[in-house]
């Protein structure tokens, strides 16, 4: 299953080093990165051969692509980043599992909404949408054991989470009218998780149930908890990729403040490598300017902490050349360590991406 099939249906630690090219900041303006550095997501097409990519990986390369998440193990495909001089990173679904064998064997893993539905039985928006609770019992286990059978691979160089949040509490603005949904407010269906386990967890700590409150939705504390039960995901997958010398990255909402209002993230304060928010202007009903606003945003607020590279949505730009242009130029100017792309790398867009390389 793509990644982006959602989306698609609408038109730190001693391994810093690995990332180059953290912003800096003076007196209160933002400098480009010293190094500008460009990624990719990538579903790897199994029918490829090794001549051919010999040849795209080097025009990547040129082009100042420096990373390759791909969406699939496929040796092929990572050995021949790896020669072409690219990092070949697996990017990996995290609390998103729409996984038959993971659905019919630990049902109980599934997130409920306020409701007390369950992923696994009602999944909301669409049928993939199958989220695991990061609280429930075995759960980060499961996730451990998954991405150390990963890292364990010598040709793949890192990990790529995704998926590392919460179901959506609320969508984009331009994707309300996709879904006949009016999300001026936190719906019940789309609140998670409210299972046994988070509420008992969350009990403890605060002496009372989320579901008792009159208004959960408006609780920071229930809030910051929800946080900090993703932060201690991403945490543990931090410690299984770093315990084989190679660096954790994640695909996150666009700023911080969007990120825990919508999908719980506080991506700020996760021990990543490197983020790379997906600032998808379109779907935000924004125009090309708010790239540099976002990447402007989680910048200032990581303050130096692990390099950020702006996520950009090719369809979001409709062909437009100058608009890419000028979108990868606010991120840049406005701190970002370079841009990661998803969509069709044309030559096109390869010689604009070698524009901005350093």
């Amino acid at each position: 299953m793509n990644k982006r099939n959602f989306i698609k249906s609408l038109g730190l630690g001693s391994l810093a080093m690995i990332e180059p090219g953290i912003a800096s900041k003076a007196a209160g303006v933002l400098r480009p990165a010293a190094k500008v550095q460009h990624r990719v997501w990538i579903n790897p097409n199994h029918k490829d051969t090794a001549a051919d990519l010999k040849q795209r990986y080097a025009s990547y390369k040129e082009a100042g692509i420096g990373v390759i998440y791909f969406e699939e193990d496929s040796e092929l495909h990572f050995k021949a980043a790896k020669d072409a001089g690219i990092a070949a990173h697996r990017w990996f679904w995290t609390m998103n599992r729409p996984d038959k064998k993971l659905l019919a064997e630990h049902p109980e893993f599934f997130s409920e909404n306020r409701k007390g539905e369950s992923c696994a039985e009602k999944p909301p928006y669409v049928d993939y949408y199958r989220f695991v609770c990061p609280n429930k019992p075995g759960v980060v286990d499961y996730l451990k054991n998954q991405a150390e059978q990963i890292l364990s691979k010598s040709y793949v160089d890192g990990l790529h989470l995704d998926y590392i949040r919460f179901v959506d509490v609320i969508l984009p603005v331009n994707l309300w009218a996709k879904y006949g949904i009016d999300q001026s407010s936190e719906l019940p269906e789309y609140d998670f998780c409210y299972c046994k386990t988070c509420r008992e967890k969350y009990r403890q700590q605060y002496s009372t149930d989320p579901l008792t409150m009159a208004h959960p939705d408006q609780s920071p504390s229930w809030r910051k908890f929800r946080y900090d039960s993703i932060t201690n995901v991403v945490s543990n997958m931090a410690g299984v990729a770093h315990s084989h010398k190679k660096p954790v990255t994640a695909a996150v909402f666009p700023t911080p403040e969007i990120a825990k209002r919508i999908v719980r993230q506080d991506w700020v304060n996760w021990p990543l490598d490197a983020v790379c928010p997906m600032i998808y202007h379109g779907f935000y009903s924004e125009g090309v300017k708010w790239i540099g606003d976002a990447v402007a945003e989680g910048v200032q607020a990581l303050k130096g902490k692990f390099p950020l590279y702006a996520g950009l949505f090719l369809p979001d730009f409709k062909g437009n050349e100058a608009d890419i242009r000028e979108g990868i130029r606010l991120a840049i100017t406005n701190g970002a360590a370079g841009v990661s792309i998803f969509g069709a790398l044309s030559p096109e867009l390869l010689a604009i991406l070698r524009e901005s390389a350093v």
